[in-house]
This record gives structure tokens, C-alpha cells and sequence, in this order.
């Protein structure tokens, strides 16, 4: 984000790549006193200057930029329309390297951040409205992206910076890091539990099997359709099954949970969901839950990380955010009565 944003301040000032790498940062730091006072005694005692070092660094600035930047008027200065169009940008990437070098300095009122979850649909369903209500009292600079999960194992997206945190069911990376620390090895992810839930089997209420008892040879004989984040045709419930020499058969297989709460609704084939996923989907009045005749382990959401970003504070506000969110005690609350 930092270079983006001090690519986005060359652009501004119309510098080529080499001017620019040898403009000095500190005059980006002056021209917002300058700006943000209208006044150089002003800009002088905000930045602990004296005002001829102000002068001196507004003239650099200007030789740098070809253009006057502020002028006389009256008793303080009237900046020019490209001081104007430049002084957002500069504020931005000013705002990126405090936050960089000064991380306990966040303040979320202030802040214009944006951070990138990656998660599944039915996770985003229950957790999203709350984010945006969270967001709109105590952050409302902001900005929030959702991408699609694609994996079980999001590390990789962790690595590379295409998401800050990963949300989901993600058993066997658990299981790895846990490994990875009992072996004394170095982890370089963290993980916090966030709630849990079940996955019940999801018909629509006119189905055949929704007047019967949902036993495991019924279950088998039916047809299926599959989530699967990947778009594997082999999920965790296939596995279950295996374990007690037996199949189902597949017939869609669906890279999101409303698809598949809709194509069930309209179809005879049956699906698995999270339970606490059924209530939002719009739908839930169409559809017949009903518990799986074989054990599965319970769902557990987890926000995932790498540790680099543990001392950012930004990453720490959004943690904490994200842990606190109102729906997860009604989520949790829901799923103790449903055992």
C-alpha cells in the first residue's frame, strides 16, 4: 500500500522515476504544514522549524514542481490549483508512512486504511452487516474488500499480500501449525477462534426425504450437490462417508453457498450447509434442515494471519474488530442450543 501510495505522490508532482528519488520526503512534510496552516510562521511552529527553513524547503519544492504551490494573499497564502490537486495524494502517503513508522499512533477515527478479507459467502452473510456497523461508528474512512475463498489453506494468499486476514473453516492448517509448534519449529502464522457451528444436510420442504427419517442409506442413494471452494469434486463429508465404506453421488458441484441453497430449493438434490448459514439466505422458508446420519466434526470459523503483521496496528485494530463482532455471541449462543 505504502508504495502505491507514493507512486500515486510522483504521479501528482509530474516527476519522472529519477527526480523523484532524489526529492526530498521532508519537503512532502512541509508543504502539508504550509497547506493545512496558510501560513509559513504557522507552518514553522507546528513543524518545529524555523520560518526561513520553511521558506527554504516551500522554494525547493517549488523548483522541484515547476510551479508557485502557495502565493501572497493578503495576510496568508492561496495555494494554486495544482498545490490543490496535489496536497490529497501527499496527505495520503503521509498519513501510510506515520502509520508504517509509528504503528501505535493509529487512531481508527482518522484512519483510511483499507484491509482484505478473504472469506466464503456464508461466512461474509454472517459476519459482513456487523463489520459495516462497526465500521460506520468508529472508523468511517475505512474501506473494507471481501474476496472469494478459494482454498482451505489460505496461506499462500497470506504470504503474497493479496489478503490481511483469512476467514474459515480450516482444519488442516491448524492441524500443521499446531504440529509445526509442538516440533519446536518457527510458525509463521497466527489464528483465533472465532465461533462454531454445524453443517446439517439442506433439502428443499417438498423433497421426498423431508417426510422420511434421514437414515445413512437414504442419504447415500440420493443425489448431491457439493460446495467446494476449489472446485474439487471431494469434500469433507466424502471423507466421512469413506471412513464407513460408503459414497454418494455428486451430481453439481458449486464454488458458493447461496448457489447451492438456491439450486436445492428448486431441485431434489440435497446439500450440505452451515447451520447458521440456513437463516440468511432469503430462502430459509423453502428449505428442510435435517441432522447427518453419520458424525462430522463441528465447523469452527477462524480468522488466520501471518505474524508479520502482528505488531501493525492497524492489523491489530482490525483483529480486535473482527473477534468482537455482536453476531458471534448469538452465533455461539445458537449453536450450544442446537446440540
Amino acid at each position: 500500500m505504502l508504495d502505491i501510495h507514493l507512486v500515486n505522490v510522483l504521479s501528482a508532482l509530474r516527476m519522472t522515476e529519477p527526480n523523484f528519488r532524489t526529492l526530498d520526503l521532508n519537503l512532502l512534510r512541509v508543504f502539508d504544514a504550509v497547506m493545512t496552516e496558510r501560513s509559513l510562521t504557522k507552518a514553522a511552529r507546528k513543524l518545529a522549524l524555523t520560518q526561513p527553513a520553511v521558506s527554504n524547503a516551500l522554494r525547493r519544492l517549488r523548483n522541484a514542481v515547476g510551479d508557485e504551490l502557495l502565493r501572497r494573499a493578503g495576510t496568508g497564502l492561496e495555494p494554486t490549483p495544482r498545490a490543490l490537486a496535489l496536497w490529497p495524494t501527499v496527505q495520503q502517503a503521509l498519513r501510510q508512512l506515520q502509520e508504517a513508522f509509528s504503528p501505535s499512533a493509529f487512531d481508527a477515527a482518522q484512519a483510511h486504511s483499507t484491509f482484505v478479507l478473504a472469506m466464503a459467502d456464508a461466512t461474509a452473510a454472517e459476519l459482513m452487516p456487523r463489520l459495516v456497523q462497526v465500521i460506520d461508528r468508529e472508523a468511517p474512512g475505512v474501506t473494507v474488500r471481501v474476496v472469494p475463498l478459494t482454498t482451505r489453506d489460505p496461506r499462500r494468499l497470506l504470504d503474497e499480500e493479496q489478503a490481511d486476514l483469512a476467514i474459515g473453516y480450516f482444519p488442516a492448517v491448524l492441524a500443521a501449525l499446531t504440529a509445526q509448534a509442538q516440533a519446536g519449529e518457527a510458525v509463521a502464522y497466527a489464528h483465533q477462534r472465532l465461533y462454531q457451528s454445524e453443517y446439517v444436510c439442506v433439502m428443499r420442504r417438498s423433497h421426498p426425504l423431508a417426510r422420511e427419517e434421514l437414515t445413512l442409506e437414504r442419504y447415500c442413494t440420493a443425489r448431491h450437490l457439493l460446495v467446494s471452494f476449489s472446485g474439487r469434486p471431494w469434500g469433507f463429508i466424502d471423507e466421512a462417508l469413506a471412513g464407513l465404506g460408503r459414497q454418494r453421488h455428486i451430481v453439481l458441484t458449486v464454488n458458493q453457498f447461496f448457489t447451492a441453497g438456491q439450486v436445492v430449493a428448486n431441485s431434489d438434490l440435497l446439500t450440505v450447509l452451515p447451520r447458521h448459514f440456513v437463516s440468511v439466505t432469503g430462502i430459509a422458508g423453502q428449505l428442510v434442515l435435517r441432522e447427518l446420519p453419520f458424525a462430522v466434526p463441528a465447523v469452527h470459523v477462524d480468522a488466520l494471519w501471518h505474524r508479520r503483521m502482528q505488531p501493525h496496528a492497524p492489523h491489530a485494530w482490525l483483529r480486535g474488530v473482527v473477534a468482537r463482532l455482536p453476531g458471534m455471541e448469538r452465533v455461539l449462543a445458537r449453536a450450544a442450543s442446537d446440540t
